[in-house]
């Protein structure tokens, strides 16, 4: 099983922007960065231009509880950010699942099962 903690430091974020790799699709932009640990770290980052502070974290809750109910599917040892673009936040609680699924499968990360 997959333990994941959080990513909160503003130097850790730049340190996967800057060496990780990215793919991105319609609602979200995901980088990843193998950490050399063997957990994963999740960073989620929404901007301002998303909406309020309402709409903000209603997206960020929805990243969060999606990457969450797929956790195990996920390899471990990675720093993953998830940056939400602005089109998520007209999105439902599926189609940000879909979303994230879509960017693991892209990235090579979600384990075969």
């Amino acid at each position: 099983m997959v333990f994941t903690d959080s990513l909160k430091s503003n130097q850790n974020f730049l340190k996967v922007y800057k060496n990780g790799r990215s793919y991105a699709n319609r609602l979200l932009v995901m980088y990843i960065m193998e950490n050399g640990k063997d957990i994963n770290r999740l960073g989620i980052t929404v901007s301002k231009k998303v909406g309020n502070s309402v709409v903000r974290h209603r997206v960020t809750r929805l990243i969060k509880e999606s990457y969450r109910l797929h956790e195990a599917v996920f390899n471990s040892g990675l720093d993953i950010v998830i940056v939400a673009r602005n089109t998520a936040k007209d999105a439902g609680y599926k189609e940000i699942e879909s979303a994230v699924l879509h960017l693991g499968k892209l990235q090579n990360i979600i384990l075969k099962t």
